[in-house]
């Protein structure tokens, strides 16, 4: 499974990746996270507002700092 990370570096984003790497953990997955922070490259998605979380090619949250569980969730649904 992968997950990257939108954004530019900002607090939110670091929480965001934060909170992602926690929610892998604890669920045990084996997963990539990547931290997307070049412009063109997070124009790609075509984003609103950042920080964006996708996992597996597919925009799951955006302009928001989903917590932990919201982000396990979204890996169960995704790996469902």
């Amino acid at each position: 499974m992968k997950i990257q990370i939108l954004g530019t570096g900002c607090t939110k984003c670091k929480t965001l990746a934060a909170n992602a790497e926690k929610a892998v953990q604890e669920l045990g997955l084996q997963s990539e996270i990547e931290k997307v922070t070049e412009i063109k490259d997070i124009m790609k998605f075509q984003l609103l507002a950042t920080p964006g979380l996708v996992i597996n090619g597919k925009v799951k949250a955006a302009g928001r700092v989903p917590s932990p569980e919201e982000i396990k969730q979204l890996l169960s649904e995704e790996e469902g």
